[in-house]
């Protein structure tokens, strides 16, 4: 069976801490699938709210998430810190890939990679539209 391979970006643009917390345990003892998703969305809305935007206002514009990929190495559980960095990844004329690395940040073992492609999208006409100008410039350079 083949595996999703994440590639790193040559450089990261933002880095925070979140704990894995009780809710993200799952039957297994460890984080579950669903959980590392939902705490990339977190470190993506500090990404956004670090540059002054929010998911809905990005210059007027609002993104959605067009896909996403995971590749787990390693367990997390209750009470780690990880340690999420992002980049960008693929450009297009729409969107963008952000690129996430989770490492424990007391063994600095990376215990995953993650991949969501966000389109920029106006919500009040319900269609897909180009990066905005000015955050293109700041962030896919």
């Amino acid at each position: 069976m083949a595996r999703v391979e994440i590639a790193l970006p040559d450089q990261f643009i933002f880095e925070t801490l979140l704990d894995i917390r009780i809710s993200d345990i799952n039957y297994g003892g460890h984080m579950g699938n669903d959980a590392i998703l939902r705490l990339a969305h977190e470190a993506r809305i500090r990404l956004l709210a670090e540059a002054g935007y929010t998911e809905l206002d990005i210059e007027g514009a609002g993104i959605i998430m067009a896909d996403a990929a995971i590749c787990y190495k390693t367990e997390g559980h209750h009470g780690d810190r990880l340690r999420f960095k992002i980049g960008i990844g693929d450009i297009s004329r729409c969107g963008i890939d952000l690129i996430y690395q989770a490492i424990d940040d007391k063994t600095a073992k990376e215990v995953a990679r993650l991949k969501t492609g966000i389109v920029f999208f106006d919500y009040g006409r319900r269609k897909v539209i180009p990066i905005p100008e000015t955050f293109a410039a700041r962030f896919c350079q």
